[in-house]
């Protein structure tokens, strides 16, 4: 799921298989299982139905370059890659561990990137009028527009990168990513294409 916290630990909270598990109980349910975990992520996170907390669990194979998206919106990397861009300046990169099972002795270090919902798209990007939100979760159903335009004030000055906040899929690089991770020749595992912003 492209809404994921693999920082936050629940294993400490009750009802723990609620949180894994499909709720049947109503959306009051959902609410009070919601609030419990709020104090755990970060600030101002919206906590939608389907959200994914912890590290990713799972078996693993083959062989991995400094980056590697298990889904598009899943992005992993190497601890040392994360490292070097950390060194190079790139702000807000926070990896955290994953619990996949090599078969293989000395497997590589794959880190799971937190990337935060931040920044907004433009409205000159979006249909109009825009669709009703969900009278429950409050959560619009945009289709994703083919070219996405970003809104110039609404973008994290303190992260180099992050999901937006309206189409939690899109991941955003700034241009100081871009460029430390070209100097690292890490662009055999990255496609970056240009965003108009307004």
């Amino acid at each position: 799921m492209s809404d994921s916290y693999p920082s936050v630990d629940l294993s400490h909270l009750p009802d723990q298989a609620k949180y894994s598990a499909r709720l049947e109980e109503g959306y009051a349910e959902f609410e009070r299982l919601r609030e419990q975990v709020r104090p755990l992520v970060p600030p101002g996170v919206p906590l939608w139905p389907g959200t994914k907390f912890g590290p990713l669990v799972g078996t693993a194979r083959g062989e991995f370059g400094p980056f590697f998206m298990y889904y598009p919106w899943l992005l992993l990397m190497k601890g040392e890659a994360l490292r070097t861009l950390q060194a190079e300046g790139v702000q807000g990169l926070k990896g955290c561990r994953t619990l996949l099972r090599f078969r293989k002795k000395d497997p590589p270090e794959l880190l799971e990137l937190e990337l935060l919902p931040r920044g907004h798209v433009h409205p000159d990007c979006l249909p109009e009028p825009p669709p009703p939100p969900c009278e429950k979760c409050g959560r619009i159903g945009w289709s994703r527009p083919d070219e996405l335009i970003l809104r110039a004030e609404s973008l994290p000055q303190d992260l180099d990168i992050f999901r937006l906040e309206d189409f939690l899929t899109a991941i955003i690089a700034s241009e100081r990513f871009v460029d430390a991770a070209r100097r690292q020749g890490f662009e055999q595992d990255l496609v970056f294409r240009e965003l108009q912003i307004r």
